[in-house]
């Protein structure tokens, strides 16, 4: 859906406007208005420190009899229509019903999907889903436009997001954030041998560690929650 060359893309309940005229996020519920609204942003946040930083981020209940590990990184494609085409349904018959839960962990596959990575995690817990979603759903405004700088692009809509440019730099230049995110991409690759993304671990009373490569449909996903139960 465009409107005067802007796309709009919902996520989690926002919608990133990304187009020519910049991108606006704001709150969404049913059709978006007309005309499209001037660029708004999120109000600003207060950075996580320190573990706070590393913190789980996850959806889903704290309880859930599955727990499934997701490695993405915010600049593969293949990530990216995983959550465009199934984590909706995902989300609502498997994550929000309590079957399972689901980790995001970092597995960056370049360094501008490395500096995504630590500027999502300098926003509150609270943002990181929709800021996620975000991300994956405008690769090719932020990621692929070879027409813009790549870094002033994820700037503006970190800003949109509440994060301002001096929590952004910082963010950025943490190298004992980056440290423990290529930490945790290697520590993958040898625990579980995850080489590629998205990369799924299953774990439940049903099955431990069971890796999966590649996008899933909704319904192989189920089906692998189902297994890992037991």
């Amino acid at each position: 859906m465009s409107t005067s060359r802007r796309t709009l893309l919902t996520v989690g309940g926002i919608v990133v406007a990304a187009g020519a005229g910049g991108a606006a996020w704001w709150r969404f519920s049913g059709q978006p208005p007309a005309p499209a609204p001037t660029t708004t942003a999120a109000a600003p946040v207060v950075a996580p420190t320190g573990d706070q930083r590393l913190a789980e981020r996850s959806i889903g209940k704290p309880d859930a009899p599955v727990v499934v590990t997701e490695w993405f990184s915010m600049t593969c494609p293949h990530c990216a229509a995983f959550h465009r085409d199934s984590m909706p349904a995902i989300k609502a018959n498997l994550l929000d019903t309590g079957k399972a839960r689901l980790v995001f962990r970092d597995f960056p596959l370049d360094q501008l999907a490395l500096t995504a990575a630590m500027v999502a995690r300098a926003l509150p817990v609270e943002r990181y889903e929709a800021f996620l979603g975000a991300l994956l759903a405008s690769q090719d405004r932020w990621a692929f436009n070879r027409q813009a700088n790549p870094i002033e692009e994820l700037a503006k809509i970190a800003a949109l997001a509440g994060l301002g440019r001096d929590a952004f730099n910082a963010a950025a230049a943490d190298q004992d954030l980056r440290t423990a995110i290529l930490k945790g991409q290697d520590e993958a690759n040898k625990t579980y041998n995850v080489d590629s993304t998205p990369s799924f671990i299953f774990n439940g009373p049903g099955a431990k560690n069971r890796r999966e490569a590649g996008g899933r449909s909704p319904d192989d996903f189920a089906k692998l929650v189902a297994t890992a139960a037991g």
